[in-house]
């Protein structure tokens, strides 16, 4: 329960009161109507400001940009931005990891890059949107492509004297591809795909 008090001059005293009048007056002014023209918040933002933004990249690798990597200058590039929270060579913990683990069998499942992602080309989108965690989208693409290249020679995917660049990412199978299938509840109208996904 709140408690007020007037002072001899007429105005109320509380520090509480002081956080109501506050809130009254703040829902006044959101309840106001908008000017005629808008709140005026923000600004419009540009199509290349957009762009900047947009850097999705497909399954079929549609949005991979230029350039290339290989899984040697991949390994430098990982030992500097990578390892601290991957490990050496990939094998970081649980949720760190990228190299072997596996999805079926005996024991635990680990899904780590070669053991449970479908596409490669989500590999480099992941790497280029979101790593290295304490800087994302910090990497050029050269790098992005290399350091892919070595993940993916780590998991046996990729010779390690092969160049990755958007084509050759594309072209690559990973042995999960195969096991996904779609969401079959009915809300979602996405069928299962039980052959030729």
């Amino acid at each position: 329960m709140f408690t007020f008090e007037t002072s001899a001059s007429g105005t109320l005293r509380s520090g509480k009161h002081a956080v109501i009048v506050a809130a009254v007056a703040l829902l006044a002014c959101v309840g106001a109507a908008p000017a005629a023209d808008g709140p005026h918040l923000g600004q419009p933002i540009s199509p290349a400001d957009v762009a900047a933004w947009d850097i999705s990249v497909g399954p079929d690798g549609v949005g991979l940009p230029p350039g290339s990597g290989t899984p040697a200058q991949g390994a430098v590039v990982y030992a500097q931005k990578c390892a601290a929270c991957h490990g050496d060579k990939g094998e970081g913990k649980t949720n760190a990891r990228l190299v072997g683990g596996q999805i079926t069998g005996d024991g635990p499942v680990v899904k780590t890059v070669g053991s449970y992602w479908p596409y490669a080309t989500t590999l480099f989108d992941y790497i280029r949107r979101a790593m290295p965690q304490n800087a994302p989208q910090s990497l050029s693409n050269d790098d992005v492509y290399a350091v892919s290249a070595y993940v993916l020679n780590l998991n046996g995917l990729l010779p390690a004297d092969a160049t990755l660049d958007a084509k050759s990412l594309a072209a690559i199978k990973m042995p999960n591809r195969d096991g996904f299938s779609g969401d079959p509840r009915p809300d979602v109208k996405n069928p299962a795909c039980m052959s030729g996904c």
